[in-house]
């Protein structure tokens, strides 16, 4: 392998895969699973990283054709600290030879040992056939609606992602603790008349909502039943799927009440979190107390210091009390865009419905704690 390659060209691949590696591997147990597999083939270029679950694959083009192609696998992070501590605009060129591949740019040379090809993991190509396409913007904006709320080292495993669900042109996003549920919802581009069901791991989830921005840039998404696939014009993100039987959320979002309130979210969340401010990690509770037009925010922390909060709210009806887990009503005002929110409440037993006023978005259900 030889070939010339600008600094910047080669960075911003390099840092699109870089989430594929599995740090929790050490060197000296899975040494291959720390590395990129580099391929180089006349003009072109690919990354590809790999933890076993996700699999990361970057392209970029060369301006000058390369003087031999090749494949090598060599470390993320050493190649990364070795291209950011380069100028901008610096030329680098690759050399492979035996078990190390060259670096030169300028008066500097870095000689980085490599391992064999022939070890590096590939994920299964047997992704399936049922394809969709929607804009990187919308898929950004569902992920960025329901991630929140996905359950981190649950035993029951099929919460530690996101449900994707296909139906009637729509994408549907939902992720849930035990908590707490989100759902959120974004038209395609193209689709299939079949429906389809997968629930994503939340790393995959995660590394997919890095590599995605706000533009219209239509990409492809290929459902299996074991992978999905993520394609993009300048990456494409290829992971395993999680097993199980994701909760009803349709049954779980029909959360109905006859006590209702709408407020200012912007307003809300201000009091939520300076509510927030006297509580320690492991004890967030809150109090809600409404009444004609106000919603008192009452809580005492372990130390028995106190706050209290009237805030203006549009809400008519008999006095109610009910208790949240502050953390989880903050979380859910960050992602709601709309100006007012909506809560629908039934009893203080019971799960509450929030969601955003005059703009279609996200729902969430918060279930009530004991103070």
């Amino acid at each position: 392998m030889r070939f010339t390659i600008q600094r910047e060209a080669f960075l911003r691949p390099l840092r699109l895969v870089a989430g594929g590696v599995d740090r929790k591997q050490s060197s000296q147990s899975s040494p291959i699973l720390l590395n990129t597999l580099l391929q180089v083939q006349d003009s072109h270029f690919s990354l590809t990283t790999t933890d076993q679950e996700i699999e990361l694959v970057a392209v970029g083009k060369l301006e000058t054709p390369a003087e031999a192609n090749g494949a090598v696998t060599v470390s993320v992070r050493k190649l990364m600290e070795v291209c950011k501590t380069l100028p901008e605009g610096a030329n680098i060129s690759f050399v492979e030879a035996e078990d190390r591949i060259t670096l030169r740019a300028g008066r500097s040379r870095f000689m980085v040992s490599t391992l064999p090809v022939c070890e590096f993991p590939n994920l299964d190509e047997q992704v399936g056939k049922f394809r969709i396409s929607i804009s990187k913007k919308n898929l950004r904006l569902l992920i960025e609606q329901v991630c929140f709320a996905m359950a981190e080292q649950d035993v029951r495993y099929y919460l530690n992602g996101m449900l994707l669900e296909v139906n009637k042109g729509y994408i549907y996003g939902v992720a849930a603790d035990g908590h707490r549920l989100a759902l959120g919802k974004a038209e395609l581009c193209k689709v299939d008349s079949e429906t389809f069901r997968v629930i994503v791991p939340r790393k995959g989830i995660l590394e997919l909502q890095r590599i995605l921005d706000d533009s219209e840039e239509e990409i492809q998404i290929i459902l299996g039943n074991n992978h999905i696939r993520v394609i993009t014009n300048d990456v494409q993100l290829t992971s395993k799927l999680l097993e199980g039987r994701f909760p009803d959320y349709h049954r779980i979002v029909l959360t109905d009440g006859d006590k209702i309130f709408t407020g200012c979210r912007e307003v809300l969340k201000d009091a939520f979190q300076r509510a927030a401010a006297l509580f320690s990690d492991r004890f967030r509770g809150v109090r809600l107390r409404l009444t004609e037009g106000y919603l008192k925010i009452l809580a005492i922390s372990a130390e028995q210091d106190e706050v209290e909060e009237d805030v203006e709210v549009d809400y008519v009806g008999n006095e109610f009390e009910i208790g949240f887990n502050v953390k989880y009503l903050i979380d859910l005002l960050n992602v709601i865009q709309t100006e007012r929110v909506k809560f629908t409440l039934s009893d203080s037993n019971n799960s509450a419905r929030v969601e955003g006023v005059g703009a279609e978005g996200g729902v969430y259900v918060i279930m009530p704690m004991k103070i």
